[in-house]
């Protein structure tokens, strides 16, 4: 078999792309959940996660032009290894907090940067034809990784604290999760074939990548509507920025403290198998949808298919039901309506993109979609401790308001009334 065969590292490509970006953003909140931490700490500390996605539009051409796709992705790939591998090594210590949050951050910047090179080395890589072929199964690996990670090893984890203290249970499982992103780093030394990009730095690279970066931003702030724009993209997971931040610390928190008291596997097997499988059914279905009849008439009922579920969370906490089934349902019905509701997000920020620099416009509102999660996340443990769970769950399923006031603006843009 010859290493240039797409199927020898498409998949795990994406499995490897996929893993990290699960492991800083959901097992960082599991794991800091059990090792005792508040919801306002938890928020804020791992709310600031998000920064390396936001900064991405500025690094990206800096790793475009320094070195080859395939170095970027074998470095971050080894240097990920290290560090969330270390992460369990430092729980002896007494700065762990201080340590597993650097070596976090570190994760996460090596994360984002192996997303720019890993979708950058796919393109060169694969022709037109090729792309198009493949982008069904870098799709679903991607999800498969979510599902080891946010599924596999949290229910891991849970088995292991049953059997060892928590601290032993997590450093093995990050062991565990190093040892498999070295291992990528390792196959893929060997199995991604060359591209021609060249590796070495030209002369004018700097001047280019100011000028670049420059670019960006001016093309993008000469957009039609650009304050509904941005409005729309800080805005529209509103709710959602906070609901993903306290969503398992409910499920994890004591009854005294008005959460369920769900063990960690329970929470690994209802979040990483009921919800990831209706997240990806529901977005499945909302690009079904947009295709059938378009954004423009799926823009609210999206909205409200993403907020609305919300409300469920807050029954299950004024009830204190932790059924297992009821719960998964909850957990499922919210997801596939992320699912849904995320499709039109996705969909808008392609029709905000188009044009010369669709692909370096689009990167800037994946920045935007980073800040809109990052700040409202960052205070949302804070919220919660004032309000209660009850209390705060309303308040996300309220916070859809602010987004239906900008699908009604944006419906009047050229970006969905130009739709056939």
């Amino acid at each position: 078999m010859k290493a240039n065969k797409p199927a020898l590292w498409v998949p795990t490509l994406y499995l490897a792309e996929g893993i990290p970006y699960t492991a800083v953003m959901i097992l960082s909140l599991i794991f800091y959940k059990v090792e005792g931490l508040s919801n306002t700490d938890i928020a804020l500390y791992t709310g600031w996660f998000y920064l390396p996605w936001l900064i991405k539009p500025l690094w990206s051409p800096v790793v475009e032009m320094l070195r080859t796709s395939k170095f970027w992705i074998v470095t971050c790939q080894l240097l990920l290894g290290a560090a969330l591998g270390a992460v369990g090594l430092t729980l002896p210590f007494d700065n762990w907090l201080n340590y597993t949050l650097i070596l976090f951050w570190l994760a996460a910047f090596m994360s984002a940067t192996h997303d720019i090179a890993a979708d950058g080395f796919y393109i060169e890589a694969l022709d037109d034809k090729q792309q198009a072929g493949w982008v069904g199964v870098r799709s679903t690996f991607y999800k498969i990784a979510m599902m080891l990670c946010q599924g596999g090893l949290v229910i891991l984890a849970g088995i292991l604290e049953k059997k060892y203290s928590v601290n032993v249970a997590w450093t093995i499982t990050f062991a565990i999760l190093g040892a498999l992103m070295a291992l990528f780093g390792v196959y893929h030394l060997f199995i991604l074939p060359k591209t021609e990009k060249a590796a070495a730095l030209e002369s004018d690279t700097k001047n280019q990548i100011r000028y670049n970066i420059w670019d960006q931003i001016k093309t993008f702030c000469q957009k039609d509507n650009l304050l509904i724009v941005l409005g729309f993209l800080l805005l529209y997971r509103l709710g959602e920025a906070q609901l993903s931040k306290m969503a398992l610390p409910f499920l994890m928190d004591s009854p005294d403290n008005g959460g369920l008291g769900l063990s960690t596997e329970a929470v690994g097997t209802i979040s990483g198998t009921f919800g990831l499988i209706a997240m990806i059914a529901g977005g499945i279905l909302g690009g079904i949808a947009i295709a059938a009849i378009g954004l423009r008439k799926w823009l609210i009922p999206m909205i409200l298919c993403l907020n609305l579920p919300d409300i469920f969370y807050a029954i299950l906490s004024a009830t204190q039901c932790d059924n297992f089934f009821a719960v998964a349902t909850v957990t499922a019905v919210e997801q596939f309506g992320y699912g849904f509701g995320f499709t039109a997000y996705s969909v808008f920020m392609l029709r905000v993109s188009k044009g010369e620099f669709s692909t370096s416009h689009y990167a800037i509102c994946t920045a935007f979609m980073a800040a809109g999660m990052m700040l409202p996340g960052m205070v949302s443990g804070w919220l919660q401790s004032i309000l209660g769970y009850t209390s705060f769950f309303v308040w996300v399923t309220i916070c859809a308001i602010p987004s239906l006031i900008l699908a009604v603006c944006a419906k009047r843009t050229k970006y969905l009334t130009d739709e056939r």
